[in-house]
């Protein structure tokens, strides 16, 4: 079945505060192997221009991830999770993140559109800070395929 396409244009505000640590942006930088002093010592970041310890730049992957999930999980959308793969996806920063930062992610449909028997469904999504300045913009297309595809 199609997805409803009057959802193009709807939000999803953001659910919560994400107070970002030095413990979970070691653990980040260890999950992707990445040795770089940086994402682990806050004498190396501050050495380098940063107030702590600076977030790899995949890491807002931790509040986007969820915020897509959501969207996807919801049951007026009529997406069919098995037959859903990642398309794309991307981030376009205003400042890198940093341990100490408090974050929240709020979400929009840009569109949805049907080609070849598929359906795409874009999604943007605005991270901002504890004073409410913009501090990332991602962006994630998925792609559900048709029953014949």
């Amino acid at each position: 079945m199609p997805l409803d396409q009057s959802f193009a244009g709807r939000s999803y505000p953001p659910a919560g505060k994400y107070a970002v640590s030095r413990e979970k942006i070691l653990e980040f930088a260890e999950a992707i192997g990445d040795p770089n002093p940086i994402y682990r010592d806050p004498e190396a970041a501050r050495a380098a221009g940063f107030p702590d310890v600076l977030a790899p730049p995949t890491f807002l992957t931790l509040l986007n991830l969820p915020k897509v999930n959501g969207i996807v999980a919801d049951p007026e959308l009529g997406l069919d999770y098995s037959r859903m793969v990642h398309g794309d996806q991307g981030f376009t920063y205003e400042r890198p993140v940093h341990a100490g930062d408090v974050l929240e992610i709020g979400a929009t449909i840009e569109n949805i559109m049907a080609r070849a028997g598929n359906d795409f469904i874009n999604v943007s999504a605005r991270i901002t800070d504890a004073d409410g300045k913009l501090v990332c913009t991602t962006r994630a297309q998925l792609v559900v395929r048709g029953e014949d595809a």
